[in-house]
């Protein structure tokens, strides 16, 4: 688990286009207000803040319902893993935003990390 606290916030949208992510489902204009790592759903239940942007390597039908009870700015399945058709349908749905990357976790918060700082 990675909490960042000394994120500066940036627009989703600017994130999408500059650092190669893939919009799945929801809407990219809004607001990241820090990076949240983990695949443990029940430390994020515990840790992620709203506005957070959560990075993971599951792509399963509980990462919805974590979202939606932390209410965090989006979801980022990385590492070129692919969300579950079922998880696409429910959270388009639900109006969850979910995204996809190639990139490992790391170092996606590294450029999500510099990107408001610049």
């Amino acid at each position: 688990m990675m909490k960042n606290n000394s994120f500066v916030e940036t627009d989703l949208n600017r994130a999408v286009e500059e650092l190669d992510l893939e919009l799945v489902t929801g809407e990219s204009n809004k607001k990241i207000e820090g990076i949240y790592i983990c695949d443990l759903l029940s430390n994020v239940i515990a840790s992620a803040s709203s506005g957070d942007i959560w990075l993971t390597v599951q792509g399963h039908l509980n990462i919805l319902a974590v979202a939606d009870l932390t209410d965090v700015a989006a979801v980022v399945v990385v590492e070129g893993n692919q969300p579950d058709q079922d998880t696409i349908e429910r959270a388009k749905d639900k109006g969850i935003t979910l995204l996809k990357s190639n990139k490992p976790a790391f170092e996606l918060a590294v450029d999500l990390h510099y990107l408001g700082r610049n």
